[in-house]
């Protein structure tokens, strides 16, 4: 994912932890994700996705246009 999840968490400045408390996803997790040491799940996907206002196809770098679904 080419740390795409961490370059949208800090351009909205947030630490993993003040993103665990605003998505309920958990700060190990998310560090793992960034890491590329797992990959999200669907649901998970949907939620970050819904929380930076972009596409699933921009997280996971299908796309450059955080707008546009594949």
């Amino acid at each position: 994912m080419k740390n795409r999840l961490k370059e949208l968490r800090k351009n909205k400045k947030l630490t993993q932890v003040s993103l665990q408390m605003h998505t309920g996803i958990e700060q190990t997790l998310l560090s793992k994700f960034e890491n590329e040491e797992r990959i999200p799940p669907t649901e998970t996907l949907l939620r970050l996705a819904e929380f930076y206002n972009v596409s699933i196809d921009y997280i996971l770098c299908r796309t450059d246009n955080p707008k546009i679904n594949k």
